[in-house]
């Protein structure tokens, strides 16, 4: 049975990455992000290979998300697959030097728009009594790391938001799951350090970090399981990582 897929942040990294994998395996899409130039792009190339809607919204706009969200056609209104992808991190500093606007980036992107998202998607989950979702949360909300303070916070709300929802939604079969990937080579770091590109390529010299494409595999082999399978908490870290702080970098 063909499944519809609704990713956020599908413009670009993980996003992306997953939309491309899925769409070759014939999943039903529906891409949601804020640059509707590059979603369209990516529709173009995809569609020839299955049926892609787009949504272009600010996830931390609530009525935007609902409204998006109800907007969707019929073929592809009713969501089997969510993927919370959509999520940042801004800036580096420790506590005392944080900015105000990047600490309400991060918790308004991360958390409340994880949850304005899901909210918009659930209602039709529960009456069908059958749904999966997925959020993409992070390394850094299993540990916490010099100068991560908001943003690991963040990502630790997701992990409790994963584990909260999975209770919660246990009754009605609907499938609740996190991948936490570590250090990935996407535009993360670039955000992070607000378009320093040499200081965001810094972050990945020296050893291989995971891919996109690495994840989004891991993603698909997550909700192929047969339904009575459900990975409700996945780490993975490239092989030269050990955690948030230990990284194997060669000269």
């Amino acid at each position: 049975m063909e499944q519809t897929v609704l990713i956020t942040g599908a413009s670009s990294g993980i996003g992306r990455a997953t939309a491309q994998h899925l769409a070759s395996r014939g999943y039903r899409l529906v891409l949601c992000g804020r640059r509707q130039e590059r979603l369209e792009s990516l529709q173009e190339t995809l569609q020839q290979k299955t049926q892609v809607h787009t949504l272009s919204f600010d996830v931390r706009d609530k009525d935007a998300v609902f409204n998006a969200i109800g907007s969707l056609p019929a073929g592809f209104s009713a969501i089997d697959i969510l993927i919370n992808n959509a999520g940042n991190a801004h800036g580096l500093d420790p506590i005392e030097q944080g900015d105000l606007d990047d600490w309400d980036a991060m918790l308004d992107i991360n958390v409340k728009g994880l949850l304005y998202v899901t909210k918009a998607v659930l209602s039709q989950m529960v009456a069908r009594k059958a749904g999966h979702i997925i959020h993409i949360g992070s390394t850094a909300g299993k540990e916490v790391y010099p100068a991560g303070n908001v943003y690991c916070a963040s990502k630790h709300a997701v992990d409790a938001i994963n584990q909260g929802m999975r209770i919660d939604l246990n009754q009605y079969g609907i499938r609740v799951g996190a991948v936490n990937p570590g250090m990935v080579e996407t535009e993360f770091s670039e955000v992070r350090f607000k378009g320093d590109r040499e200081r965001a390529r810094k972050v990945y010299e020296g050893f291989q970090p995971l891919r996109p494409q690495d994840v989004a595999e891991i993603i698909h082999f997550v909700i192929s399981r047969p339904a009575h399978v459900n990975i409700a908490d996945l780490v993975v870290m490239a092989t030269a990582q050990a955690s948030s702080t230990i990284v194997n970098k060669n000269p």
